[in-house]
């Protein structure tokens, strides 16, 4: 069966009399995260060899011995692969006809929407289908709560939401990051905007924020290095892209409050969360060269950039430097044009 978000914390926290479950979608990082989730609610201690088997993608003609095999000492067993693909729906449709309470999990990153895998998954009401994929707005900053949360440590809303603006899509690093702010505030802690920067300033996503802020201020060189820096670092295109498109849209909701009478210091201080003080020199400098048409122009390019960097085979990197280099060229050309 096909199981929606809302009832996918309690699958995984009690699968009960399922038999397998498929985990599907582009978060590999949640798809090993949810996974682990699972098996742990079988098999508390998964370095259990009696209990746990991990297989890996080639582990189709093994499948069937592992799920029949006996615990020994006692308890369900947990049969766990990694990087499942449709040569598994055979052997678990075989194994689903037969008598067993071996829970199967199937990390399956990237399975296609008509998979034979996920469509057996789907089916079965003895199994479950799980959609893994990257969290954005308010559900990622729901999530970066929740972790928080298991420490007792609060967070001030604008620092949550410079923080969820900074993480890429994938659901592993984003938990490394939110794990190195616990580690900083310590349990029971409460972490403000200057704690979240102090602590992460020099995360990948720093660098990309500095290649969005020089691009339009029209610093290329700044914003050459800056994508570099951010690149080399892990961070993906997807995000390069997302993080771009957050910065335009803050500049242009300063730029609609200016052309509706504020002031640009009263139109940065309106933004939540407000711009830092260490960027109010850049942003500044962007507002005054950018005109809302443009900065919408810009979001739409961005915007073809994401769509274009999903494409399979894409040139992804080359991508994302050629659209900081055309965004800061873009910002030069408005200066001279001032």
């Amino acid at each position: 069966m096909k199981i929606d978000a809302r009832s996918v914390a309690r699958i995984l926290r009690e699968p009960g009399a399922l038999r397998a479950i498929v985990l599907h979608g582009e978060d590999t990082g949640l798809i090993r995260e949810r996974a682990r989730q699972a098996a742990t609610a079988i098999a508390p201690q998964l370095d259990d060899p009696f209990r746990v088997a991990v297989l890996d993608r080639d582990a189709a003609e093994r499948l069937e011995e592992e799920i029949f095999s006996l615990s020994l000492s006692g308890g369900r067993r947990v049969v766990w692969v990694r990087d499942g693909g449709d040569s598994l729906t055979a052997p678990l449709k075989a194994s689903l006809a037969r008598d067993s309470d071996t829970l199967v999990i199937i990390e399956a990153p990237g399975l296609a929407s008509r998979s034979r895998l996920r469509a057996l998954a789907e089916a079965q009401d003895h199994c479950a289908a799980i959609g893994c994929y990257p969290e954005e707005g308010r559900a990622l900053e729901a999530t970066i709560r929740q972790v928080l949360g298991e420490e007792e440590i609060r967070i001030d809303a604008d620092a949550l939401s410079w923080f969820a603006g900074l993480l890429g899509p994938d659901r592993a690093a984003m938990r490394g990051e939110v794990e190195k702010l616990a580690l900083y505030a310590g349990r029971g802690g409460h972490l403000t905007l200057d704690d979240v920067r102090t602590c992460i300033g020099d995360a990948a996503g720093v660098s990309l924020e500095d290649a969005a802020y020089a691009a339009t201020a029209g610093d290329r060189a700044g914003a050459d290095t800056a994508i570099e820096r951010a690149l080399a670092e892990g961070t993906s295109p997807i995000a390069v892209a997302r993080a771009l498109l957050s910065h335009l849209h803050r500049l242009r909701r300063a730029r609609i409050a200016m052309d509706s009478g504020q002031s640009r210091a009263e139109a940065m201080r309106g933004l939540r969360p407000p711009v830092f003080f260490k960027r109010t020199e850049s942003f500044g400098q962007a507002l005054s060269l950018w005109t809302g048409e443009r900065l919408m122009e810009a979001a739409e390019q961005t915007q073809a950039l994401e769509k274009d960097c999903k494409q399979t085979g894409a040139p992804d990197l080359a991508l994302c430097r050629r659209h900081i280099a055309r965004l800061a060229a873009t910002a030069a050309i408005l200066r001279r044009e001032r």
